[in-house]
């Protein structure tokens, strides 16, 4: 710590980390171990995180995540979205397909940020908000893909009419961003996607990393 920072905001934080770093959820206890203070500092920090709804405790006394997060949550889409939108311009005039970036909310994918080429006769139309499983589609499979595979670049996934019918996509993660998770991604009416496709997605997805860093 320095003389700038302020101590209690910085307990405060490292609860928020700890707590998000959980599924379960942490006590008391358990926090006071973690920080390296006592139960009281502990009982107050949690105390003031409640009042703003950032944290919450259950009928058995652990501290979990409050909801007051997500409205936080909220406000970073636009600022990522802002972030993205150079490289999905090129992307989309590039590839002359849809460009778009989608990041992880809950159990579903989210379409943030979406950019039409301007020189085509047809494209697909594809609007931000759109959600969809992760299971399905080429965005949500490409953040599983990266969930799960030991290669730190686990390279681009292709898929065909499992959105829309007709419909091709390709997608590659966001890799080495901070409390992101998503990919960027591009959708064509075509049977297959061209392999420079799948490589200038990678290319894009990594801009996109970069300006988000």
């Amino acid at each position: 710590m320095t003389a700038e920072t302020s101590q209690t905001l910085d307990r405060g934080l490292r609860v928020l980390k700890l707590l998000a770093d959980t599924d379960h959820g942490l006590t008391v206890t358990e926090l006071s171990g973690r920080l390296g203070v006592n139960r009281t500092v502990v009982y107050r920090l949690l105390a003031t995180l409640e009042q703003h709804a950032l944290v919450r405790r259950d009928l058995g006394g652990r501290a979990r995540v409050g909801l007051g997060v997500l409205r936080l949550g909220r406000q970073v889409h636009p600022l990522v979205r802002e972030a993205a939108l150079p490289a999905l311009r090129s992307l989309a005039e590039d590839i002359g397909a849809t460009a778009h970036l989608t990041l992880v909310d809950g159990t579903e994918a989210l379409a943030v940020a979406v950019v039409e080429p301007t020189w085509t006769d047809y494209h697909v139309a594809y609007r931000a908000g759109f959600r969809h499983p992760l299971e399905r589609g080429a965005a949500g499979k490409a953040i599983l893909a990266a969930r799960h595979s030991p290669n730190p670049e686990p390279g681009y996934t292709l898929t065909h009419g499992e959105l829309e019918a007709g419909a091709s996509g390709a997608a590659a993660p966001l890799l080495g961003v901070t409390g992101v998770e998503g990919s960027v991604g591009v959708v064509m009416l075509s049977d297959a996607v061209p392999e420079r496709v799948g490589h200038r997605v990678m290319e894009a997805a990594r801009e996109v990393a970069d300006a988000l860093r």
